[in-house]
């Protein structure tokens, strides 16, 4: 299966800007692109992840947290941690936007600034969860997807100029960014959750970014 496309810092910096002015619900776009582009994240997980794994009760942003085991797409929990200001700015401006909107509040208004905590931080247009889709293996096991999300990253994508891309542009975009800035592999490979640092390798190799600049200096 070929890997999903790197996304150089310039196109993703114009995928956020069509994002930010473009379709339904720009503000949670943004936010989700920041989040996996961010963070690594797959999208069943964000489709997944609580209020709380984001915010204190007193509604202060966490600044480490956890990608739960309930809700990891391998069952396995792992850190996640929120110290990216652009991600945290984005989440904000759209956790602002539902609670002026009221998607997803709950009558404790004192805590986490009124959200509903039981409640996913990300919600379709209408303010309701993300619907996931089981798929029954062939070894009897479980796996789920969210062709609404993976829908939505396409189209992002798409009305960017980016073909070809999807969510998985993010999770490869973060761990090939962390490697070239020189960050171990092992440290990678916690924060992604794969099972080998084979895979995590798989992931970061032939960056073509890094071909480009092996290239650039050959004469």
């Amino acid at each position: 299966m070929p890997k999903a496309p790197y996304i150089e810092e310039g196109r993703l910096r114009h995928l956020l800007k069509v994002a930010a002015i473009s379709g339904e619900s720009p503000l949670r776009n943004v936010a989700l692109l920041t989040t996996v582009y961010g963070t690594g994240m797959m999208l069943t997980e964000i489709a997944r992840m609580p209020v709380p794994a984001y915010l204190n009760g007193d509604g202060s942003v966490r600044v480490k947290s956890c990608v739960d085991a309930a809700i990891a797409y391998n069952a396995k929990e792992r850190p996640l941690y929120w110290s990216n200001a652009k991600v945290v700015k984005a989440i904000d401006a759209y956790l602002a936007y539902r609670i002026v909107y009221r998607h997803g509040l709950t009558p404790m208004a004192t805590e986490y600034r009124g959200l509903d905590p039981h409640g996913p931080i990300f919600l379709t247009g209408d303010g309701e969860p993300y619907k996931l889709i089981e798929r029954r293996t062939g070894s009897g096991g479980a796996n789920y997807s969210c062709d609404s999300l993976s829908q939505l990253f396409r189209k992002l994508h798409l009305q960017a100029g980016i073909e070809g891309a999807s969510a998985m542009s993010g999770r490869r975009t973060f761990a090939v960014r962390l490697a070239n800035k020189g960050f171990d592999l092992r440290h990678i490979n916690e924060l992604l959750s794969h099972e080998t640092l084979t895979a995590t390798k798989r992931l970061i190799d032939a960056d073509p970014v890094r071909l480009g600049a092996i290239v650039a200096g050959v004469i």
